[in-house]
């Protein structure tokens, strides 16, 4: 009884044997039969199948070998990316050119400002307001010629507003009093650079 017993377990692990021999180094590995032969310590070395699915995992999900490591961007990752820069410099388009108007906008003021001190030294110096503009380039007191407007890009464009300016007891000449830029743009706090 036990030995008919033995016998037909040995049947059975010779024919799980065989099963597993015909896998080809595609199943898990975990029941393939040890190999006859070891090594000087007595330890059987793994056989081929085995160690290649312990290092790369199942044997059908591994990559193929003719793959190529090399890295490179996708056509979908390169229109994503394309479509965040344009996206970001379509926000940022208007910041940039309110920034742009606020710099012209400080220009003008100070190019007003100078304008205006210098026809006041002007008319104390030579007791009499300035005709013109151009009175105060030959006077000396703009060295490099009139100031370009930021808003015309031209120096030939100020507005000027003339009065009459007594110069003596009963004496009145008649000369620029005040200039102002000749845009007819509109400025960011809503009034005309005209009349500034």
């Amino acid at each position: 009884m036990i030995g008919r017993l033995i016998s037909n377990l040995k049947s059975q692990i010779s024919n799980s044997e065989r099963a597993t021999s015909r896998t080809d180094g595609h199943g898990i590995g975990l029941l393939h039969p040890l190999p006859s032969r070891t090594d000087k310590q007595g330890i059987a070395p793994l056989p081929r199948s085995a160690s290649r699915t312990e290092t790369q995992g199942i044997g059908f999900l591994h990559p193929p070998a003719s793959r190529s490591n090399n890295w490179g961007f996708t056509l979908l990752e390169l229109m994503i990316v394309v479509t965040i820069l344009l996206t970001l410099a379509t926000m940022s388009m208007p910041i940039f050119q309110l920034a742009i108007v606020h710099a012209k906008e400080a220009v003008l003021k100070d190019d007003l400002y100078t304008l205006r001190k210098l026809i006041d030294e002007y008319t104390l110096d030579k007791e009499k307001p300035p005709t013109t503009l151009d009175d105060l380039v030959e006077a000396g007191y703009l060295r490099g010629g009139l100031p370009v407007d930021p808003f015309t890009h031209s120096s030939e464009t100020w507005q000027t507003d003339t009065e009459e300016v007594p110069t003596g007891a009963s004496q009145t000449t008649t000369g620029i009093v005040d200039v102002h830029s000749g845009s007819d743009e509109t400025g960011q706090d809503g009034t005309a650079y005209s009349s500034w």
